[in-house]
């Protein structure tokens, strides 16, 4: 497991969505990490958004997004906790036509290394919107780097073995290509 050296890195174009009653631009300290790390890891910030707590919203920016070819994949934060503004996964999770329930496992397991039980205060989760990968992270920014440098920088990387997202984002479609094919 690891980095292939007889690979090239293929960057991906990514967009980063806050979910914030509160945050802006200007003080989204966790949408500034994942958009440190994602463009030091040599991907393209394809999108930024500051957007308040609202299922419709929401919902309606990461279908707009997903829709866009310019994005390959869209990493959210905030959102994901249990008050009654918290309404992150409500607003993405009907949208996912298939779930990466592998996800939301692996970042509990390096959530509770260093937070212990409180990793259950999270519904982070992450699947497919189309063609799109779409990640749902805590608004925390230690979140965001445990998602990011225990998860997404190898499977947001083409040279990460044995396999990894990037390397099967061309066959995304074959379930509307079949489809098409068989008059459906």
């Amino acid at each position: 497991m690891g980095l292939d050296p007889s690979r090239h890195f293929v960057p991906l174009r990514i967009a980063v969505l806050t979910v914030s009653d509160t945050r802006t631009i200007e003080n989204d300290r966790s949408g500034d990490i994942l958009v440190e790390r994602l463009t030091a890891a040599g991907h393209v910030l394809a999108r930024r958004r500051v957007v308040a707590d609202d299922v419709e919203v929401i919902r309606g920016t990461v279908a707009a997004w997903s829709a866009d070819r310019g994005i390959d994949a869209i990493l959210t934060t905030g959102g994901t906790g249990f008050t009654g503004r918290d309404v992150t996964p409500e607003a993405i999770e009907p949208l996912f036509e298939k779930r990466m329930e592998g996800f939301s496992t692996v970042f509990h397991r390096i959530s509770y290394e260093k937070i212990g039980t409180s990793t259950i205060q999270s519904r982070a989760t992450a699947g497919l919107v189309g063609q799109t990968f779409v990640f749902v992270l805590p608004g925390s920014p230690g979140a965001c780097r445990d998602a990011w440098d225990g998860i997404l920088a190898a499977q947001l990387d083409y040279r990460h073995r044995p396999c990894n997202f990037v390397e099967i984002l061309p066959r995304l479609d074959e379930h509307l290509r079949r489809g098409a094919v068989q008059g459906a």
